[in-house]
């Protein structure tokens, strides 16, 4: 939790891919991270609509990070696997999204959450889950 109230304080900056994706951190506490974001022309796929992989990255950013508020010093996770469904398409118009992720489970070994990408009206973008793998920094698998 403390790395991500520096960020917010702006004691530390963001990880590039939040310049990249043009999203950034705007809450947190334990369990639960919102990110808030704006997808740009540069993400549009061939079709004419943002690509569903900047949907899968806001999403995947709060998924593992509401997991990583959880985590003690010394203990690490990484994704197991995550699932999209984006369920309305999205254009560099469309204006900011706000993006919740929230633990659903967090065990010794396994921990699962879910996220759901929304416009600030309310409607649903995108939602996922993901299950993440805790073991202790430093270990070999």
């Amino acid at each position: 939790m403390e790395l991500f109230g520096m960020m917010l304080a702006g004691e530390l900056p963001a990880p590039p891919i939040a310049r990249t994706m043009n999203m950034m951190l705007s809450e947190v506490e334990k369990g639960r991270v919102v990110f808030r974001g704006t997808p740009l022309f540069d993400h549009y796929n061939p079709l004419g609509t943002v690509h569903g992989g900047w949907a899968a990255t806001i999403l995947d950013s709060a998924l593992g990070c509401c997991v990583h508020t959880m985590l003690p010093a010394g203990i690490a996770y990484t994704t197991v696997e995550f699932k999209v469904n984006l369920v309305r398409p999205l254009f560099h118009d469309s204006g900011p999204v706000v993006c919740e992720g929230k633990v659903i489970h967090f065990g010794r070994t396994i921990a699962t959450s879910e996220a759901t990408l929304k416009t600030l009206d309310g409607k649903l973008i995108a939602h996922g889950t993901e299950t993440c793998a805790i073991f202790p920094l430093g270990s070999k698998g």
